[in-house]
């Protein structure tokens, strides 16, 4: 990795992180887009979804509180309404434009309760596509449930090496990698519970990618 590649992603993390602003997640998938504009009586259609961006995306003085929003894969080769690319209209502004790049989870295979996030599979060319669309940073979601017996230590593992996997590939192509390992609050566990899975966690996720 060239030198002026890893200068351009720290700079890009570094803004990220500004002092006073924020992400916007803009990644809904279609069925949980669509759930939101149900509440509201609102068909869940490309134009409506497109609309919907538009109208955040060029909120008056949205770059002085948001310095990135992640993207969802219909949304950033979708434009705005005078037909500039979305994250070519949120550059202009300032804001940093990302890709979620996992595909949602599924069940984890031979761990009853767990479940495991997918989106590996072809995930390198992705990011190459991604990156010319205008992507600057990348973001993978594990979903971590407590419950009775989870998560195991093979459950973490898998979500650790999936992250670490997801983060090298992204910044390959020069992306800055958000690795998201999420430990549900759902459910009866106490908040000892809570922080001891954490705690696991992380120090699951740090170990692989220290790899």
């Amino acid at each position: 990795m060239s030198t002026n590649t890893i200068d351009a992603m720290e700079a890009t993390a570094r803004a990220l992180v500004a002092p006073g602003k924020g992400i916007l997640a803009a990644d809904e998938s279609h069925p949980t887009i669509e759930k939101r504009f149900h509440s509201i009586g609102l068909r869940s259609t490309e134009a409506h979804r497109q609309t919907y961006r538009n109208l955040l995306f060029t909120t008056p003085g949205l770059e002085a509180h948001i310095s990135g929003v992640i993207l969802f894969d219909e949304t950033i080769r979708q434009a705005g309404d005078d037909g500039t690319p979305f994250p070519t209209l949120l550059a202009a502004r300032g804001i940093i434009p990302g890709i979620k790049v996992d595909r949602g989870t599924t069940p984890l295979a031979g761990s009853p309760g767990e479940k495991v996030t997918e989106g590996l599979d072809g995930l390198r060319e992705r990011l190459t596509e991604y990156r010319e669309l205008g992507a600057r940073f990348t973001k993978w979601r594990a979903v971590i449930g407590i419950g009775a017996g989870v998560p195991t230590d093979h459950g973490l593992r898998v979500h650790a090496h999936a992250l670490a996997r997801f983060a090298a590939l992204s910044q390959e192509v020069g992306l800055v990698p958000i690795v998201e390992p999420e430990v549900l609050m759902d459910g009866d566990h106490t908040i000892e519970q809570s922080l001891e899975v954490t705690s696991r966690t992380l120090q699951a996720v740090f170990a692989e990618l220290d790899e």
